[in-house]
């Protein structure tokens, strides 16, 4: 189905999270946290303690997974985004059947966009890496460097801002996605083939979760 060359700012808007909903982001995102602990001299996090830091912002997640104060959560930022930037946010693998739900969206009539805890420089070069970025008119929104914009809720305020059609719902994996939405009175659509799963999702009141892309239309079908 060919894209919608120009969605209207009056479309309706759906919202996408990026990792572990548009990308697989695991393996580069694991590898700079691992590189971080190693330069504050903290122990290497295990399996579920990597596991919970792919979502929410840092450096809170630094505090709040591994337990660090905010010297140390700080320093760890640092690195985190120097090797991250250096090179490591480029290993990630687009999901198979996201292209072709995003273009099946868009060809609909539906206005997409990115709305991550990520940095939005980094969230722009992944986009753009992967080939995603002809899909999101509605503009990829992301956390600042400089802190003033952090948090998923503050990041889904910036797309809303953009935009002045309706809003139909956030896509993403973690309850920090529904947390988000629920923020600006939106439902989630809950994804299980990212890092939170069915129960994390349904616990955080997630409107509805899907196990596969060709299931979210339907989903976002039914909350219009």
């Amino acid at each position: 189905m060919p894209l919608n060359p120009s969605p209207s700012l009056r479309s309706p808007l759906i919202c996408f999270d990026l990792d572990g909903t548009l990308v697989d982001s695991g393996p580069g995102i694991r590898a700079s946290v691992r590189r971080a602990a190693a330069s504050v001299g903290i122990a290497e996090p295990d399996d579920e303690q990597l596991r919970a830091l792919i979502g929410p912002p840092f450096p809170q997640a630094f505090r709040d997974v591994l337990g660090v104060d905010t010297a140390t959560a700080d320093a760890m930022m640092a690195t985190y985004r120097e090797v991250y930037g250096g090179g490591l946010m480029r290993e990630v693998t687009v999901y198979d059947g996201i292209p072709d739900l995003l273009a099946d969206l868009v060809a609909r009539g539906d206005r997409l966009a990115v709305t991550t805890s990520k940095p939005r420089p980094f969230a722009h070069e992944v986009i753009t890496d992967v080939g995603l970025e002809k899909y999101f008119a509605g503009g990829v929104f992301g956390a600042e460097f400089d802190g003033t914009v952090e948090g998923k809720a503050a990041v889904v305020g910036l797309a809303l801002a953009a935009h002045d059609g309706p809003v139909v719902a956030l896509v993403g994996d973690r309850h920090h996605d529904v947390d988000g939405a629920r923020a600006h009175g939106l439902p989630c659509v809950g994804v299980t083939w990212g890092f939170g799963g069915r129960e994390e999702l349904t616990d955080a009141g997630a409107a509805a979760v899907v196990d596969v892309p060709t299931d979210v239309p339907a989903a976002l079908d039914a909350l219009r």
